[in-house]
């Protein structure tokens, strides 16, 4: 389920690695010869482009690092965590919406993919077919009852 994830972040990192070796030097380098650095706009573009750069590449890196991390024999087989998919009764609006729980990465709303790290994501993981769970969101506070629960196990 991650390595399509993996995948998308080794792109960017390889993309962004290309851009810090051989693009920005170049571009630092073009700057510098046009003289007085104090006030070159294009030498200071390229340097904030590049602790960008640096500064994302070790974001993905921390974050690639952390997927590989993901054991699935940690993953409950009967309780709401990553890879699950719930049918939920949203008890202030009387209707049934439809989640499942993915990574940042994944998340659209849309699509009934919300982050593990969203609040509703937050507020669901480790309950079960029957549990109530109230959840702040930034539209105001929400109570959902799990009415089904599929979890990572039974899709694979």
């Amino acid at each position: 389920m991650t390595s399509h994830i993996a995948k998308k972040l080794e792109e960017e990192i390889q993309a962004l690695e290309r851009e810090l070796t051989f693009e920005l030097p170049k571009e630092l380098q073009r700057a510098r010869a046009m003289g007085d650095l104090s006030e070159n706009a294009e030498f200071h573009m390229a340097k904030q482009r590049q602790d960008y750069v640096g500064a994302r590449l070790a974001q993905l890196k921390k974050r690639l690092a952390d997927l590989s991390l993901i054991n699935m024999s940690n993953i409950p087989k009967d309780r709401v965590a990553f890879g699950s998919k719930v049918v939920l009764y949203d008890l202030d609006r009387g209707t049934e919406v439809e989640y499942k729980l993915v990574t940042t990465e994944e998340a659209d709303l849309s699509q009934g993919l919300i982050s593990t790290s969203s609040p509703i994501g937050r507020g669901l993981m480790g309950k079960r077919v029957g549990d109530s769970v109230k959840v702040s969101t930034p539209n105001g506070a929400r109570e959902f009852e799990v009415r089904a629960l599929q979890t990572i196990h039974e899709e694979l």
